[in-house]
């Protein structure tokens, strides 16, 4: 259950994610429109109410096969492993001037004549194109899809694997599925649509087109860029839950070579010591690189390492990327390395060739591994694009960022070590890139105090699992929590041990909530304003701490007993 929940819960997020929009104009259009059979006349001819489940069965069904099997199958047939992707972006060209001249469309269709007329209309076009779209679909990848893409791509494929996949592309197909039937019913409605068929199939021809050749010249990724990934907080929770852990086998992934990286805090401010950095392996060639000899960690003795997990199609990596240039090209001279690791979310992005074009775009002039198998990947139990990794001079990881943003702190702690590495060296002024990761909102983001989850803590010190000492930071910023007092941080939850502890939120929102299960009384108290209690009792609920109470900016402290268990923080 916890690997069909998963993969639901995956899937219906990827179905919302901003990467989806470049095919629902396409879906909409097309799940409305008839095809043209012989001697008939499309402008009196409603289309048939299977076509919207026929269009999304095919779309799911290419990209599971493609994305499970795909690359093993090009392989085995010694195949570019873009093949199916172009050969996605010829039908859709095929089907959408089909769609623009019926003759052309007859002809397509006539070695299906001996399929009832019906059929070819419901089945063969509607489906072919769902299979078209199936395989040029490129969904924002989270950690449930990377975790198939993982077993796809290293052929360990199992019965768990599988069906992770399944109720995966059922959870993506029940959005898109919506939005088709959304198209089918306009027609179906709007009179003036009945009569207008073939202006509906011109227009969903049109977009098919439009959508063919936009992804020959990468044009959704562009649009893509400008928009904000507001499901990657989701995708996030849902593979570091207990359930997530357990169904994408995340634990199966830790080894004696990168047990320790669990000591490193995503997104810290100040550095940690993580263990000795995993090695490099499985790369299939290299880019940057002298006559592409391999690149070894160990030979990097004495420098700054900077590893950066990326893909070239990511569109979190590609507003990452131009951070890592910028420090690559600014501190190179004073003893940082910078090593990009390219590790494919789709087939298509194993082609050298694809890769080397990235590299050109992006202006990388840092040696870059084709981490086709995703070994390094793997050996690294990395799971978001991008991610970066920073190793001190001997070989200790110091640092991990996940996904977006964070680039401030980052380069602070590249510098750090510079200078720990060698004390005389001159650094130069620190890089003035713009931070265009979207901005997802004015309030606080959700707050976790559970081990697995925390991302905005305020230190000082480190946030972990187990009994501790904890105390308010002199200077607490923006969007972060700081706790005071002896506390043991559980995977899910905050408990004060011994006396009551004390949590102070630097926040912005007007209705803040606080996730508690327990007995007991909380104090709590806004900008030093007198306290008022709050009756605590019973298994995790939400509990109101202000309402729209003036200024989005504030501080509110919560005074815990011993006995309650703290969950998260909500802020609207």
């Amino acid at each position: 259950m916890d690997t069909v929940l998963i993969g639901l819960l995956g899937g219906l997020i990827t179905g919302i994610s901003p990467c989806i929009l470049p095919v629902l104009p396409v879906i909409f259009l097309t799940a409305g429109a008839q095809s043209a059979g012989k001697g008939q006349k499309p402008e009196v001819i409603e289309a048939p109410r299977s076509r919207p489940y026929f269009v999304i069965a095919g779309l799911v069904t290419s990209f599971t096969i493609v994305t499970l099997i795909g690359s093993l199958l090009l392989g085995l047939l010694n195949l570019p492993q873009d093949a199916i992707r172009w050969a996605g972006v010829a039908v859709l060209l095929i089907i959408g001037v089909g769609m623009l001249i019926p003759r052309f469309e007859q002809l397509l269709e006539k070695p299906f004549q001996w399929i009832p007329k019906r059929k070819v209309n419901e089945k063969g076009n509607g489906f072919g194109m769902g299979l078209a779209l199936g395989t040029v679909f490129v969904p924002c990848a989270g950690p449930v899809l990377a975790a198939i893409i993982v077993a796809g791509a290293t052929g360990s494929i199992g019965a768990g694997t599988v069906l992770l996949t399944v109720s995966f592309a059922i959870g993506v197909a029940l959005p898109l599925l919506i939005f088709a039937l959304a198209g089918r019913g306009l027609v179906e409605r709007i009179k003036f649509f009945r009569s207008k068929e073939r202006g509906i199939r011109i227009a969903a021809g049109i977009a098919m087109i439009a959508l063919a050749i936009g992804l020959v010249f990468n044009v959704p990724q562009v649009l893509q860029r400008m928009l904000p990934d507001y499901t990657a907080g989701l995708q996030q929770d849902l593979a570091t839950s207990e359930a997530g852990e357990r169904a994408l086998n995340l634990g199966g992934l830790v080894t004696d070579e990168n047990r320790e990286l669990d000591q490193c805090t995503n997104g810290a401010e100040e550095l940690e010591s993580c263990g000795t950095a995993p090695s490099i392996r499985g790369i299939e060639s290299w880019i940057n690189t002298p006559d592409g000899a391999a690149v070894d960690l160990e030979e990097l003795r004495g420098q700054v390492v900077l590893i950066d997990f990326w893909a070239y199609s990511c569109i979190n990596c590609q507003r990452s990327i131009p951070h890592v240039v910028a420090w690559d090209e600014t501190y190179r001279d004073a003893g940082l390395q910078v090593i990009g690791v390219h590790s494919p979310e789709y087939a298509f992005e194993k082609e050298r060739a694809n890769v080397q074009a990235g590299v050109d775009d992006f202006g990388i002039e840092y040696p870059v591994a084709l981490d086709n198998t995703l070994s390094t990947w793997t050996n690294y139990r990395n799971r978001y694009w991008p991610a970066h990794y920073l190793i001190d001079a001997s070989g200790t990881v110091r640092h991990i960022s996940f996904g977006e943003g964070n680039y401030a702190a980052t380069e602070k702690l590249i510098r750090e070590l510079l200078e720990d590495a060698d004390p005389e060296v001159d650094l130069p002024s620190a890089t003035d890139v713009d931070d265009t990761t979207p901005e997802m909102g004015a309030t606080t983001p959700e707050t976790f105090l559970g081990s697995s989850k925390d991302l905005n803590f305020a230190g000082p010190g480190k946030y972990r699992a187990g009994e501790g000492e904890y105390r308010f930071p002199d200077d607490q910023q923006a969007d972060t929590f700081a706790l005071d007092g002896t506390w043991d941080i559980a995977t899910q939850a905050a408990t004060p041990v011994g006396d009551s502890g004390t949590i102070r939120l630097q926040f912005k929102g007007e209705e803040v909530r606080i996730v508690v299960a327990g007995e007991g009384t909380l104090s709590v108290s806004r900008d030093g304003n007198a306290a008022r209690e709050i009756e605590v009792s019973g298994t995790p609920r939400s509990y109101e701490l202000q309402a729209g109470e003036g200024s989005l900016d504030g501080v509110i402290e919560v005074e815990v007993p011993p006995g309650i268990e703290v969950y998260s923080f909500t802020f609207g």
